[in-house]
């Protein structure tokens, strides 16, 4: 796929796209490094907006005060719940409850891959299409800015960059793609590159 991907190239995209089954996940980088013990479901949305200029990716940075990751970049989502009628759902509520935009203005297209993470979560990527005018209500104790990136960005592999930091006294590599003063990173990051690989499959894959 080449060219301006628009909102029906999307759905297009994710209609075709089929998981894989071996899933994604912090271990990509990490030979070795695969979670153990029971994986927790979760699930995020990879909000895509339908915007005049083109469209564009949301995230939202944490709070700062947040006892884990706090001020990371990151897709609104979190853990499931019991009363969840699956990811999509769980993506839905927890973006609702994250960012006040409610699902009625939320197309969901298809989902991408499992991914794991070291932490022990098994997160459902969702990819929903998001058409303006719609109200953000960023919930104070858990989310701190709410930002969009131009999509076109994700889709130059260029910047999909390598990064490696110490962890537990090994060095540990991770995706990270720097946008300004934002700077993405980790699982996010990880799941990006699964989305591009989606809209646009590499030849030799």
């Amino acid at each position: 796929m080449t060219g301006i991907i628009d909102a029906e190239r999307l759905r297009m995209a994710l209609t075709r796209a089929v998981e894989n089954g071996a899933g994604r996940g912090d271990h990509d980088l990490n030979p070795g490094m695969e979670a153990t013990g029971r994986q927790r479901p979760a699930a995020v949305l990879i909000p895509v907006v339908e915007r005049e200029g083109g469209l564009t990716l949301l995230f939202t940075r944490r709070s700062d005060d947040l006892p884990v990751h706090p001020g990371q970049i990151s897709f609104p989502g979190g853990r499931a719940e019991t009363h969840d009628d699956g990811p999509a759902d769980t993506a839905l509520r927890e973006t609702e409850e994250e960012i006040g935009v409610h699902r009625r203005h939320i197309e969901v297209v298809g989902q991408l891959d499992l991914y794991r993470t070291r932490t022990g979560f098994e997160i459902t990527p969702v990819v929903g299409l998001l058409t303006p005018p719609f109200d953000m209500r960023p919930e104070p104790g858990e989310v701190q800015e709410i930002f969009e990136v131009p999509l076109p960005f994700f889709l130059d592999r260029s910047n999909h960059e390598r990064h490696s930091r110490e962890w537990n006294n090994q060095m540990r590599s991770f995706y990270a793609m720097p946008y300004g003063d934002y700077y993405i990173w980790g699982a996010t990051a990880g799941m990006l590159v699964n989305f591009v690989d989606v809209l646009l499959p590499r030849v030799d894959a």
